[in-house]
């Protein structure tokens, strides 16, 4: 490539680039904040089952994003990749700002949730129909022996959109009171997105259509049917149906388990201070995201299926041990307690109907220096103590460990191992969805697998993996934790199978 293209295409992926980040970080800040706003979009009498509701509507985004993805490919294949995928940057960044101004449940009831829920399914099909539309748009203006370079900066957008979305909330929550940004702050977030969105607008506005797909629509080579013509033959369906069972299946769980996944592990079933979490995965990723290129740029030298069945397979077998090696890092039971450091505080919280709430907080200290914070609520009404539907006590236990400094780089460590096999299996999947469809149903074609595979099968990761751990805690399970793991092992390791078996190297010739 000469200057003046390397110039061009560097132009074509800042432009394609910044906006594939901004719905990304759209998407994921919903993910981050899952904990937070469990708590003011649902019933509140119930943490778990809140919080699982609100990773439910978290995955329902995702599971809508196959339909974005033939809705927008079929635009993209029919009028253009640019002008759609304006299209799909507005439509995320207006659902994402209109999810911060949403009144609580405790304000407007069931309307909250529902909501929340309609503005997801926008967003998951606003994002069906961006990432086809970015990954073609950018492997159309990259030479052919480099797609995989080129393509992956594409590939390192959703992980910087993660990443920009820790930071934010991590801002956010410094300039206020833990108090204020549990009550109004964790919307600032979201607010935010709006103005990201109209810059990136404005740069994409600028920019001229794929030259490949103008040439096909100047020589008229352009599909009049593009689900037809991609879902309707049978050639072109085998290539569809290889693309998720044989890759984009075992990618999608391997991403998620790498990034958001080990996040709310590290809250939730740890119980690990929230923002310590947001910071060392912040680490993780800063550290990792290079390798996304890495891979990319081998993935022209070696084939984009060694990389990828490669970092599954790494990716199957070490899971379990790596969680299990995260959850002795910050087991108390394994740590020295000073017991006269501890304390109990008790106190009365009134809530807003004349109920109250008699809170007793315990601190403890260990010797390696890590502290844990233990809030157990009794709900009272009519000076009574409240049950729930098993006739119990209603009694809610939080916790919350403040981890060393030895422990913090030992999960940053493991974390950016997850990360890894993150950019093994994501960082050539854009080239080698691109090479395996033809230019007039290329959008529509690459969009379907991709979605279905990352939307459904990596997006119900979250909620389908918490409760599995959650189930397995209640049955009394002594490695309760691990058992949230059987999802992506399975789903990668079928993934593995047919994509050895069955993914030709001569794939990624087939439509140069």
């Amino acid at each position: 490539m000469d200057q003046n293209e390397k110039k061009g295409i560097w132009k074509v992926i800042s432009a394609s680039s910044m906006g594939t980040m901004i719905e990304w970080y759209d998407f994921y800040i919903f993910g981050s904040l899952a904990v937070v706003i469990s708590t003011k979009f649902f019933p509140a009498d119930n943490p778990t089952a809140a919080f699982l509701s609100t990773l439910a509507t978290f995955a329902a985004g995702f599971v809508v994003r196959p339909f974005g993805a033939l809705f927008f490919g079929r635009l993209g294949d029919l009028i253009g990749r640019k002008y759609t995928f304006m299209v799909t940057l507005l439509l995320m960044g207006g659902a994402t700002f209109v999810i911060g101004c949403i009144p609580s449940y405790e304000t407007i009831g069931f309307m909250a949730p529902l909501l929340v829920l309609v503005l997801r399914l926008l967003q998951g099909l606003a994002l069906g129909g961006e990432y086809g539309g970015a990954a073609t748009y950018v492997a159309e203006h990259s030479p052919k022996n480099e797609r995989g370079y080129w393509t992956s900066w594409i590939q390192t957008t959703a992980t910087v959109g993660l990443f920009v979305s820790l930071m934010v909330i991590l801002i956010t929550k410094s300039l206020m009171t833990k108090e204020a940004f549990e009550d109004w702050g964790w919307r600032v977030p979201f607010w935010v997105s709006i103005l990201m969105v109209v810059v990136s607008y404005y740069i994409r506005k600028g920019m001229h259509e794929s030259p490949v797909f103008a040439k096909a629509k100047s020589e008229g080579n352009i599909s009049t049917n593009p689900l037809k013509e991609s879902f309707g033959h049978k050639y072109n369906l085998k290539f569809v149906l290889l693309a998720l069972f044989g890759a984009t299946m075992g990618q999608g769980v391997v991403w998620y388990t790498g990034q958001f996944y080990a996040m709310n592990f590290l809250k939730t079933v740890q119980s690990v201070d929230s923002s310590q979490v947001d910071t060392l995965l912040g680490i993780a990723l800063l550290i990792g995201t290079p390798f996304f290129v890495v891979f990319g740029w081998l993935s022209d030298k070696i084939g984009r299926k060694t990389i990828m069945m490669l970092g599954m397979f790494l990716a199957i077998i070490s899971y379990r041990g790596i969680y299990k090696q995260m959850y002795k890092t910050t087991d108390v039971t394994l740590k020295t307690e000073i017991v006269d450091q501890t304390k109990t505080v008790p106190s009365i919280k009134e809530l807003k109907d004349g109920k109250l709430d008699s809170l007793y907080t315990t601190t403890k200290a260990y010797t390696d220096g890590t502290t844990l914070e233990e809030v157990k609520t009794i709900h009272f009404e009519n000076g009574k103590v409240m049950v729930d539907d098993k006739g119990k006590d209603k009694i809610e236990t939080k916790v919350t460990k403040k981890i060393n400094s030895s422990d913090r780089f030992m999960l940053i460590l493991l974390v950016l191992i997850q990360v890894i096999f993150v950019t093994m299996v994501y960082g050539p999947i854009a080239a080698f969805l691109v090479e395996m469809f033809p230019v007039k149903i290329r959008y529509t074609s690459m969009s379907l697998p991709y979605h279905v595979g990352n939307g459904i099968f990596g997006g119900l990761l979250p909620a389908i993996s918490t409760y599995l751990v959650t189930t397995s805690k209640e049955a009394g399970d002594p490695e309760f934790y691990l058992e949230g793991l059987w999802y992506p092992i399975i789903v990668a390791a079928v993934c593995l199978v047919i994509g050895m078996i069955y993914i030709d190297k001569k794939i990624n010739t087939l439509h140069e």
